[in-house]
């Protein structure tokens, strides 16, 4: 890619051993940041050392100092800058056009301004189709760091949270803003998707359920530059109106609907699972699925013999240990809370 920049006229070789972009030969360079080049060479400052022709030109090439590791290049021994390396994986990974590229708004300017910049030069066409630059992960309102002791791996949250929970977590901000991991934002999270599943449960989701005022607001949200929690609100939007219509006694009617909020959920990844798997997952705790049942089984017992004090403390028991029961005309179901 160098070479080409260099045969091109897009970048050339300083006497000092070093080979820089010339981002004057570049006339769209600043349309992904909106800085104007003027602007940066007369902010930019040159070490003594660097033999730029302009002050804004960055490097591609770095000759290396002795003792430094380096590879043999034809401009001599060095290695690849910063910015050059990531369009070249880009090219061989993902094509010289590919669409969406992410990243952290501290790397807006200059990193992918500088991608952007040498991979259209070298390859004649548009480099990447969208940007979409992420806002950072906070841990209780700090940032996450090594250096403050608050850096974990999505493993580790995993052990204690089940995936879908997380994922919900994720998708209810927007991807530009800041999220702030807790553990009780996490458990907040746990509890929404629960209510999300609550609406579906004992439901039977309606077949070919034609297109509704729910999906075109999901899609408008979804268009709005990936606006992921409006997406989130018109979900939840859904799970009221099936709340309503089964309190008034439509269960057509929350069938169909149940299945427009199964429909919208899974573009998101979410609302896959049958709300009983969802509610009985083994998240660790002390009771299998095989130990409540007996107990829900020993619990309908006693009431049948009008033991209702054992029945209350096999209830307590379970509410102790996470569970809670749901009495209704068609039996008694089960969750973990």
């Amino acid at each position: 890619m160098i070479h080409k920049l260099v045969s091109s006229g897009h970048a050339y070789a300083a006497g000092n051993g070093d080979v820089y972009f010339s981002v004057e030969s570049y006339s769209d360079y600043g349309k992904l940041s909106k800085k104007k080049l003027e602007d940066l060479v007369a902010g930019a400052r040159v070490d003594v050392q660097e033999a730029k022709r302009s002050p804004a030109d960055f490097v591609l090439w770095k000759a290396a100092k002795e003792g430094e590791v380096s590879w043999p290049s034809p401009w001599g021994d060095g290695r690849p800058g910063w910015h050059i390396e990531c369009s070249a994986m880009s090219n061989r990974c993902l094509g010289e056009t590919f669409d969406i590229h992410g990243g952290g708004p501290d790397l807006l300017f200059p990193h992918h301004e500088n991608e952007i910049a040498q991979s259209e030069c070298a390859n004649g066409h548009t480099f990447v189709n969208t940007w979409m630059h992420a806002g950072a992960i906070r841990v209780n309102r700090e940032k996450m760091s090594k250096s403050l002791g608050n850096f974990f791996t999505i493993r580790e949250i995993f052990e204690k949270y089940a995936p879908e929970v997380v994922r919900y977590f994720l998708v209810s901000s927007h991807y530009r803003s800041q999220v702030d991991y807790s553990e009780d934002n996490l458990a907040e999270a746990g509890r929404t998707l629960t209510r999300l599943y609550h609406a579906l449960r004992g439901l039977v989701p309606a077949k070919n359920v034609a297109e509704t005022v729910h999906d075109q607001r999901f899609a408008e949200a979804m268009n709005d530059d990936f606006n992921t929690a409006g997406a989130i609100a018109v979900l939840h939007a859904v799970a009221n109106e099936i709340n309503l219509d089964r309190r008034e006694g439509r269960d057509e009617k929350a069938n169909q609907q149940a299945a427009v909020l199964v429909r919208l959920g899974g573009v998101l990844g979410l609302l896959q699972q049958d709300p009983e798997a969802y509610f009985q997952a083994d998240t660790g705790g002390e009771l299998s699925a095989d130990d409540i049942e007996a107990m829900i089984q020993a619990r309908a017992d006693a009431r049948k013999r009008k033991d209702f004090a054992e029945a209350d403390r096999i209830r307590d028991e379970l509410a102790d240990k996470g569970i809670i029961l749901d009495d209704s005309r068609e039996g008694t179901s089960w969750r973990r809370g």
